[in-house]
């Protein structure tokens, strides 16, 4: 997979999320929506890869994690993170509702509307959502 790909699974996932939603199906969507922001993460990592570079093995497989913080941390992006948190309390709140999103989640029966109404929109709010900040750096 490369940059492009990811960034276009980014829209896929969260236009698949926002049919969920809208259809009712909660557990799906906010599934879905972790997987758009990992998506958008690792786009971020890609951006850090000179094309024709030998891969550093031990980035190659700390980029297999799910793990949105982790991922943050791959991306290089901790420092820029905790700048933003503190100029946007806004997106403060966004991030602690997408940061603890893990692949697990399709283990989790107990997701309510709620629950992932409120990662979707942490996510996609126009300004302080967590992608549109991760646009800046993909």
């Amino acid at each position: 997979m490369n940059k492009q790909d990811f960034e276009n699974l980014v829209d896929l996932r969260l236009e698949e999320a926002r049919l969920l939603l809208d259809g009712g199906a909660f557990h799906g969507a906010y599934y879905l929506s972790g997987y758009a922001l990992e998506a958008a993460l690792k786009a971020s990592i890609c951006k850090q890869v000179r094309e024709n570079d030998f891969p550093d093995k031990k980035l190659a497989n700390a980029c297999h994690t799910h793990s949105l913080k982790d991922l943050i941390g791959l991306a290089g992006l901790k420092q820029r993170l905790t700048e933003k948190e503190g100029e946007d309390e806004e997106f403060k709140l966004n991030w602690a509702v997408s940061k603890d999103w893990s692949e697990l989640a399709r283990y989790d029966t107990g997701i309510d509307e709620f629950k992932a109404k409120d990662l979707y929109d942490a996510i996609i709010d126009d300004n302080s959502g967590v992608l549109v900040w991760l646009k800046n750096y993909w």
